[in-house]
């Protein structure tokens, strides 16, 4: 004899690993620890010390006037 389902259960068995596939591609995706973004950031925040210490010129204090 055939097994018997709950046609509501399956549906939403179904929806569940649907979403979870979903998820899982976003992960993968999108997933960048919180290390991962810190260091970036701090890399990216010396690049720009860096840059800075090597102008020739100061930037005019009045530059906003223009």
């Amino acid at each position: 004899m055939a097994e018997l389902i709950n046609l509501n259960k399956a549906r939403k068995q179904k929806a569940r690993a649907a979403a979870e596939a979903l998820a899982a591609a976003n992960r993968v995706k999108f997933g960048r620890t919180k290390a991962d973004k810190q260091r970036d950031a701090a890399v990216e925040a010396e690049a720009a010390r860096r840059l800075d210490g090597l102008r020739r010129e100061p930037l005019p204090t009045d530059q906003a006037d223009d």
